[in-house]
């Protein structure tokens, strides 16, 4: 499916009828990784309408060259938010740059994001980054992005990172991105805290992006529940599903009890 964001032509999956809830992936990949992971986090969760874009330069979203910082693509995401659920409240879901812009994205609109849940968030000002080590498995099976990305090296983690990461490498548009980076900091806004219920959720392996910066958000989010995540890593999603589920299950029982 496909919908218009301001000058942008967004692609986007969706699953499901009723309260919308946008969840959006991160750099490199496409919607197919945030489905894969989230859709069955959501499974037996009735009346929630799922919605997977694709950001742009990444899977089917071009990305224009009047896309020329992380603001510009903010500004597409919210227009395509209002596009896309009428302009009604929704629930948002990001995993790591994804979460970047879903944290902006609560901070603008705030009447229109009911619930924020925040995964492997990638956050200004990142600090104690661990070096990548290997949680379970030998370390010897995969490329060397699957070897960087995951702690969890087991074929069945190899099998999804070969379905569900790797294809969207080809779709990556690498010189918008490469352009849209020279400014990859969005602009503060100076807002109040998002006072839905939210979650934020961390690897304690994560060499990407750490998870000391994601803890100091339960100060910053007064209805936070915040889970740091033993032997996962950037790949948490992947590597921690169960825990995953359980965690969006309460967060999303939050959100209902708060409407």
């Amino acid at each position: 499916m496909e919908i218009q964001a301001g000058g942008v032509v967004v692609h986007y999956v969706e699953h499901g009828s009723g309260r919308p809830v946008l969840v959006l992936h991160g750099a490199g990949v496409d919607h197919r990784e945030t489905e894969a992971c989230f859709e069955p986090a959501f499974e037996g969760a009735a009346g929630l309408r799922r919605i997977y874009p694709d950001l742009p330069g990444m899977g089917l979203t071009t990305a224009p060259d009047s896309l020329r910082s992380a603001d510009d693509v903010l500004d597409t995401l919210l227009a395509f938010a209002e596009a896309v659920t009428g302009g009604t409240a929704f629930l948002l879901v990001g995993h790591s740059a994804g979460a970047y812009f879903a944290q902006a994205m609560a901070a603008r609109r705030p009447a229109r994001v009911a619930a924020l849940a925040l995964v492997c968030p990638l956050l200004p000002g990142l600090r104690d980054v661990p070096e990548h080590r290997v949680a379970t498995g030998t370390g010897e099976i995969g490329d060397d992005v699957f070897r960087s990305y995951f702690v969890v090296q087991t074929p069945e983690m190899l099998e999804r990172y070969e379905r569900y990461v790797a294809p969207a490498a080809a779709l990556v548009d690498e010189s918008a991105l490469e352009r849209i980076g020279e400014r990859w900091a969005l602009t503060p806004v100076h807002a109040p805290a998002h006072e839905g219920p939210a979650l934020v959720v961390a690897g304690r392996l994560d060499s990407t992006v750490g998870y000391a910066t994601a803890a100091d958000l339960v100060h910053h989010y007064p209805h936070a529940t915040l889970a740091v995540v033993d032997d996962a890593g950037h790949a948490l999603p992947h590597e921690k599903p169960a825990l995953l589920r359980a965690l969006l299950v309460e967060w999303l029982a939050r959100a209902d009890s708060s409407r």
